[in-house]
């Protein structure tokens, strides 16, 4: 096999170990839906149509990189309600908002409260792919962050109750002394048990061990 039989090879095999992206489309409209959903599909995408909020909330998503297409007025819950009662996701699920009734005030809300595009129907195809395309990137790194995020959380679950106090008052910049006089243990045992903090956590320096705790919210004192 040539090099560039071998690199198309591996290409091939990590598009396929990546899952397709899903775009949630949620418009009243069937012609929207169903011209969005041939849109998406065209690109590779996968579309989960609905016609009402309420059926989209219904619906479990997977963490999948995916976003949300949503029409503004609908009939039961707005768009704009909607965004609200999914604010918690936003990052993970970002949202291109579209709407036949759209203006300047309506606008500036939604992209206040973290939408990603909005768009006034009718849409052009081209500038609803780069929308569908931008807030796909901004769900991966989301979930990248995520993933990272738990990553952390099962290290510092295997910390024991003592090395978590230990690593709580390290990382506020307390030496080894001070943390021991905290603690009332001596400045060995402080030393024995920030040492199996930085294994257990996979730091390899201190300013690193700093970066995890504020990821997990930890409170911390800056470093020079």
């Amino acid at each position: 096999m040539s090099l560039i039989d071998a690199t198309c090879h591996l290409s091939s095999l990590l598009a396929m170990s990546r899952p397709t992206p899903i775009v949630f489309v949620v418009d009243d409209d069937v012609s929207v839906r169903e011209s969005l959903e041939l849109l998406i599909r065209n690109q590779g995408w996968r579309p989960e149509l609905f016609e009402s909020a309420q059926s989209f909330l219904a619906y479990e998503r997977s963490p999948l990189p995916s976003c949300l297409v949503l029409d503004v007025n609908l009939p039961d819950l707005n768009g704009l309600d909607l965004q609200r009662q999914i604010a918690g996701t936003s990052s993970l699920l970002p949202i291109v908002f579209v709407t036949g009734y759209g203006d300047i005030p309506m606008s500036v809300r939604a992209m206040k409260a973290g939408a990603a595009e909005f768009l006034t129907k009718p849409f052009d195809d081209e500038a609803m792919i780069r929308a569908i395309e931008s807030a796909l990137a901004k769900s991966r790194i989301a979930l990248e962050k995520d993933a990272a995020k738990d990553v952390l959380r099962e290290r510092f679950s295997s910390l024991s109750k003592r090395e978590r106090e230990v690593m709580a008052l390290v990382v506020k910049g307390l030496m080894n002394k001070q943390v021991g006089g905290e603690l009332d243990i001596s400045e060995i045992t402080v030393k024995a048990h920030r040492g199996r903090v930085m294994q257990k956590m996979q730091a390899t320096t201190f300013v690193q061990l700093v970066n995890m705790a504020a990821e997990l919210g930890i409170a911390t004192r800056p470093t020079d």
